[in-house]
C-alpha cells in the first residue's frame, strides 16, 4: 500500500488512512485530551503525511514515520497553544491603576499540630492496650524500627513467631482504631 500510495495512488492512501487513523487518534488524544481538538489534528497530520509522501524512506517502518510526524505536528500545537500567564509577584497594570494579587493560602490549618497530637495519643493508647507479647514486637518493629531478624534476637523467639505476632499485633491496632479513623 505505500508503494502504490508513493506511487500517486489516492486509494492505496486512503486504505493507510484507514488502518493508522484510530491509533494515531489515541496516540495523539494521550497528549492533547480534547476529542475535538485530537480529529482536526488527525486530520491536519495525514494531509502533512500525504504532501510530504515523497520524503517517506522504506528503510523505517510507515507507522514509525507516521506517527513522528503526528508527534512534532502535536507538540507544535502544545508550543503554539501555550497559555499566557502573568506574574503573581508583579503588579498588574490597568486604566484604574496596578491590581496585585493576593492568592489565600489554602493548605494552612491552624490546629494541624492539635489533630496530630490527638492522632498520636489515640494510636499509643491502642498500643498500650495490645497483650504485652504484641505491644512488645510492635514497639520494638514500629518505634524502635528494628528488623524482624534483630526483634528475633533481642526476645528470642523464632523469626516465624515474631512475624505472626507482628501480623496479629497490626490486626488488634487496626480493629481498635478502625471505629476512630474518621476521628483521627
Amino acid at each position: 500500500m505505500v508503494k502504490d500510495a508513493l506511487d500517486g495512488n489516492q486509494e492505496a492512501f486512503r486504505q493507510l488512512m484507514e488502518k493508522y487513523r484510530n491509533p494515531i487518534y489515541h496516540h495523539i488524544y494521550r497528549m492533547v485530551r480534547d476529542k475535538g481538538q485530537v480529529e482536526d489534528l488527525v486530520q491536519e497530520i495525514f494531509i502533512k503525511a500525504f504532501s510530504s509522501l515523497a520524503s517517506y524512506s522504506s528503510n523505517f517502518a510507515f507507522s514509525t514515520w507516521l506517527y513522528k510526524i503526528g508527534t512534532n505536528h502535536t507538540i507544535d500545537y502544545l508550543r503554539r497553544k501555550k497559555l499566557s500567564t502573568l506574574s503573581i509577584d508583579q503588579p498588574v497594570q490597568t486604566r484604574d491603576g496596578e491590581l496585585e494579587y493576593e492568592l489565600p493560602d489554602t493548605t494552612y490549618r491552624p490546629d494541624k499540630h492539635i489533630l496530630e497530637d490527638q492522632r498520636r495519643s489515640l494510636i499509643q493508647e491502642a498500643i498500650d492496650s495490645l497483650p504485652p507479647k504484641y505491644f512488645r514486637v510492635i514497639v520494638l518493629r514500629h518505634q524502635q524500627e528494628l528488623s524482624y531478624e534483630e526483634i528475633a534476637v533481642e526476645l528470642k523467639l523464632p523469626l516465624g513467631t515474631v512475624k505472626a505476632h507482628i501480623f496479629r499485633a497490626r490486626e488488634l491496632l487496626y480493629k481498635k482504631l478502625r471505629h476512630k479513623r474518621d476521628s483521627i
